[in-house]
């Protein structure tokens, strides 16, 4: 017997299998509420219950005391729920396409820059943000997040770092022109806010560069007049893979301001940037963060202390703090 969810203040709700979580049941019924990784980590679905009992294990995101991740909780009865925000699915914005690269470029020793051409005459919408899933040899899928812009539609930037053992990281440096993939999308629902005049902090790591990248570009498109701080953390320089996209907001973004993080001393030199950790990088560049937002894109531990550098140390309000995890293996 499912149990009845409902979305506190409304007269919506919908039904949860037993097992099964309130995130993806939500989905199932055609509401979205935010949500990236689907695996407790990234912090984005979290929300409150406001009736009922749930089964939830500890959160691997730092998240506020009365708050649960959705992606995990199990309701143990019928409950009551307020999400950060939620809105009614479009049915047939999802979509499977049979894809053809068009390049494959190596862009530092362990990352690959996939173009990928959708078929003539199909066109993909997303938001900026937003991630596809590769459907791999064996059934399996792989999660990543698009690099290109909304209006670039007709095809899909992809950056791919090289994971040991990973069975995409494989595939990928064989891939040539004309080879086929098959991709679902759009997934993920991350709130960032178009309409407000907030400073923006951008932070990535490695190849959180990707979704950064298709945020800021689209920005540029609509004309934003935001000030926008961008903070790359890398090892070494060639982490830094794709240069001339920041270059070219450095010309053509007002209040744009770039910062490597580089934590390679002689590298952190060479670049010009700041010696050390994107969340300490942060740290040196803001004394408080009160009127901003923040979007921070990598691996699990990088955005751990990129969010407690952001909101418990410079004052980010929690609820402006928005995050992309990378978390490697099979796509929840």
């Amino acid at each position: 017997m499912p149990f009845d969810i409902r979305i506190a203040g409304t007269d919506v709700q919908f039904p949860c299998e037993p097992g099964q979580n309130v995130l993806d049941a939500a989905l199932k019924s055609g509401i979205e509420m935010p949500y990236s990784c689907r695996k407790g980590i990234c912090g984005n679905c979290a929300g409150r219950v406001t009736a009922g009992r749930v089964e939830c294990p500890p959160p691997g995101a730092v998240i506020e005391a009365d708050q649960h991740l959705f992606c995990q909780c199990l309701p143990l009865e019928d409950l009551e729920i307020a999400p950060a925000t939620w809105h009614r699915l479009d049915p047939s914005a999802r979509k499977t396409y049979t894809v053809k690269v068009f390049r494959n470029t190596l862009a530092a020793p362990d990352v690959n820059v996939l173009q990928l051409r959708l078929p003539a005459g199909q066109r993909a919408k997303f938001r900026a943000g937003q991630y596809l899933q590769v459907t791999l040899p064996d059934g399996s899928r792989r999660s990543y997040s698009l690099a290109n812009p909304p209006h670039e539609s007709d095809m899909l930037q992809l950056h791919i770092r090289h994971v040991a053992g990973g069975q995409f990281t494989q595939l990928v440096p064989q891939l040539k022109s004309g080879d086929t993939l098959q991709v679902q999308l759009p997934f993920g629902d991350v709130e960032i806010q178009e309409d407000t005049p907030a400073p923006l902090l951008c932070v990535a790591g490695g190849t959180g560069f990707a979704p950064v990248k298709s945020l800021i570009d689209d920005l540029l498109k609509k004309g934003s007049t935001r000030a926008v701080t961008l903070v790359w953390g890398a090892r070494t320089p060639d982490g830094l893979y794709l240069m001339p996209a920041v270059e070219r907001w450095k010309k053509s973004l007002p209040g744009f301001r770039f910062v490597p993080a580089v934590e390679d001393e002689a590298g952190a030199q060479a670049t010009g940037g700041f010696h050390g950790r994107a969340d300490d990088a942060v740290r040196s560049l803001f004394t408080a963060l009160a009127d901003h937002e923040a979007y921070c894109c990598g691996a699990p531990a990088m955005v751990t202390a990129v969010r407690k550098a952001c909101v418990e140390d410079r004052g980010l309000d929690p609820h402006r703090f928005f995050a992309d995890v990378f978390v490697p293996g099979p796509a929840a």
